[in-house]
This record gives C-alpha cells, structure tokens and sequence, in this order.
C-alpha cells in the first residue's frame, strides 16, 4: 500500500509496504525492523512473532517509549503475556496487529507527535 503524502523531513515515516517489504523515507527493507521517529534499526532479529523472546522486548524498551507496537507479520498473533510482561510492567501501553495495520497506525501516531516505537515482523 502506497500512503498519500510522503514527509521524510519529518522524522521516519514509512512510505508504503506490503506483505514483503516495508519502504521507510523511501527506502526499502525487506527484513524485520524498529522504527521510531527519530531512529530506525534494520537489525531486528525476528523472523516470526512465534519466536519473540525478552531480548526483543528489551530492544524495544531501550527507546523508553509511552507505546509500543508490535506488527506480527501477515496476520495477528497474540504472544504469550509472559513473554512482553516487561512491557506491561514498566507502565507502557503494547497493542499488537498485522503488520500492515502496524504501519499505518504507527505512521498516524507518530504524526501526532506520540512517543512510540514500532517492532516491525516481516515473514521471510
């Protein structure tokens, strides 16, 4: 999906995706990522949110976010709580969506100024 307005001036805003990749400021990833609106990690290494594990959750809690989202790849799961109980314990909100919906739901967060922090799942 291609989104209309493209403000890479911004700060990171993904600029369209699909069920392969994911394109940021214009550029193209195909392999899971964290993105927040003042920094981008292409090092996610997370191949299906079947493996999240606490040294993924603890990436995403060194961006001392108010939220997190994680994008579970083409279709939603639910981990285990046990496995993000970190998040939830440190007071900060977690949802959880497809991939896809986590794009655009970061990208509307973000554009209202939220403090949050995206970990993007893409199915190898």
């Amino acid at each position: 999906m291609k989104f209309a307005q493209d403000l890479p001036h911004e700060g990171y805003v993904i600029t369209s995706y699909d069920s392969n990749s994911i394109c940021i400021n214009g550029k193209t990833f195909s392999s899971s990522l964290i993105v927040t609106a003042a920094q981008l990690e292409t090092d996610w290494e997370i191949a299906a949110i079947e493996s999240l594990q606490a040294n993924h959750i603890d990436q995403l809690l060194s961006f001392n976010p108010e939220l997190i989202i994680i994008g579970t790849g083409n279709s939603l799961v639910f981990p285990a709580v046990e496995v993000y109980s970190a998040i939830i314990k440190h007071g900060i909100g977690i949802e959880f969506m497809d991939t896809g919906a986590a794009c655009r739901t970061y990208n509307i967060l973000m554009g209202e100024g939220r403090d949050v922090v995206a970990g993007l799942i893409q199915n190898s």
